[in-house]
């Protein structure tokens, strides 16, 4: 299929873009480039026939309008989002601007160059919306795990804006007929993940022997699902996922966050042994405003309505993110100076070896 992706620079976009080639897709790839976006994630495809890069913004309607001429794209696969819990609660307005303007701008323009195709491309269009748990809210440790029915009920700026534009997706399938697609996924891991995330930020505390912040006592809990898994739970919604439904995908690997703090630095005591336990790092704060409880996603539909199922446990995932952080310096190394994000993340000027 020719598929526009957008957000494709970001994290899980360009995971899923160097698969969806590996597999014999053609993407476009529409990013505005932000601050968590990277091209340097696409440097395996860059020169592929297969990938073509546009940079502007899903807020721009005249650039959509122009990009769908241009391209005549088969499928929409759309991931561009700010996501970061913290950023939204700091500054909500982007969220609102991205989230929820430029998924109604995507929407409305997919829907008019939706109508106008004819026959078996009329038939194959698809628009394929990539959204979060986190518009579920928050879970007690016996609550049953999120399913697709689970009413929602956000928390953060974030979520809300994640929320509306589920809202909005649904509303456009149900009013105008557009053949849509949603899947909720739990929290995303591996290598390419901007340093301001948890696991990247762990992995670069620890490497540097400095403090390593845990909110509150460390007792919410998540699911854990590595991003390849995730790239391949999307490819096989698209393809065989029932038109108007949703799909939630996680990695059952549910975990406290001092136990994902802990696991890492067990793994960074291995891979980079010091004088003492880097788990003597671990630095309890002050809890994030509004911080939700427990995320756990239920995934049997998807298991049972499309056969697919996570394939990287929790300790191999974990062993394969950590190294590639360590070996790959070159590219996080820009990203965590002072004058940019080094600062946020407490970092030295260089590393330790």
């Amino acid at each position: 299929m020719k598929i526009l992706v957008t957000g494709g620079a970001g994290f899980i976009g360009s995971a899923l873009i160097r698969m969806a080639i590996a597999r014999g897709h053609e993407i476009i790839n529409l990013d505005c480039l932000t601050y968590a976006a990277n091209l340097e994630n696409l440097n395996s495809v860059a020169d592929n026939p297969h990938y073509t890069f546009e940079k502007g913004d899903i807020c721009d309607i005249a650039f959509l309008q122009h990009l769908f001429a241009k391209h005549q794209p088969e499928a929409i696969m759309h991931l561009a989002a700010e996501s970061h819990v913290d950023r939204s609660i700091d500054g909500p307005a982007a969220f609102i601007q991205t989230n929820v303007i430029g998924t109604f701008n995507l929407l409305d323009t997919a829907k008019t160059y939706w109508e106008k195709l004819k026959g078996e491309k009329r038939d194959r269009f698809r628009f394929h919306h990539i959204s979060t748990d986190e518009v579920y809210g928050d879970l007690q440790i016996d609550d049953p795990a999120f399913s697709e029915t689970t009413p929602y009920d956000p928390s953060s700026p974030y979520s809300a804006s994640k929320a509306s534009s589920d809202h909005l997706v649904r509303a456009w399938a149900r009013t105008y007929g557009l053949p849509t697609l949603i899947t909720n996924c739990s929290n995303n891991y591996g290598p390419y993940q901007f340093p301001e995330k948890l696991v990247p930020v762990v992995i670069l505390k620890a490497l540097y022997g400095a403090p390593i912040p845990v909110y509150g006592k460390g007792d919410n809990i998540r699911d854990w699902l590595y991003v390849d898994d995730h790239a391949d739970a999307l490819l096989c919604v698209l393809e065989q996922g029932k038109l108007g439904e949703t799909y939630n995908i996680g990695g059952n690997n549910e975990r406290t966050n001092l136990e994902l703090v802990q696991t890492l630095c067990t793994l960074m005591d291995a891979r980079k042994p010091d004088n003492i336990s880097h788990a003597a790092l671990i630095k309890f704060v002050a809890d994030r405003p509004g911080h939700d409880q427990r995320y756990a996603i239920n995934t049997e539909k998807i298991h049972t309505e499309l056969g697919w199922k996570p394939a990287i446990e929790w300790d191999e995932g974990f062993e394969k993110t950590l190294n590639w952080y360590l070996d790959n310096e070159s590219w996080w190394r820009p990203l965590v100076k002072e004058d940019a994000f080094g600062s946020r993340l407490g970092l030295k000027t260089s590393a330790a070896t």
